[in-house]
């Protein structure tokens, strides 16, 4: 099992900054792929930004050139940073930890909001 708690989301107005992170703890295993997904009302989840043990990183079109994802392996941890936020960044935010190879090795945070006011 892994457990992931997310903190920093919270209320901004548009154009502003906003940094997320996330601790995971337990049975963390190598080869794992660190990311964010966010889910906006009434839309689906989607990846916003993914980052390997290596230091591979994967970002949403939409986000690219304003979002950065970084990650200590040492500290199991990864962070959202999120620059020019708009409205339509307004969502709830989950941290995700999958296996690159084994599929029942993937687990999410319980989510922090994050609201941009326009």
């Amino acid at each position: 099992q892994v457990q992931l708690v997310e903190s920093g989301g919270g209320l901004v107005q548009a154009g502003r900054s906003l940094r997320l992170s996330c601790a995971a703890s337990g049975s963390i295993f190598s080869d794992n792929v660190m990311g964010w997904y966010r889910q906006a009302p009434g839309k689906k989840r989607e990846l916003v930004a993914s980052i390997t043990v290596s230091g591979t990183t994967d970002y949403l079109d939409i986000v690219k050139g304003r979002f950065t994802i970084t990650r200590d392996n040492a500290k199991n941890t990864v962070h959202l940073q999120m620059n020019s936020l708009e409205a339509e960044d307004t969502a709830v935010y989950y941290c995700n930890i999958q296996h690159r190879y084994l599929d029942g090795y993937n687990y999410w945070g319980q989510g922090t909001q994050v609201t941009v006011s326009s």
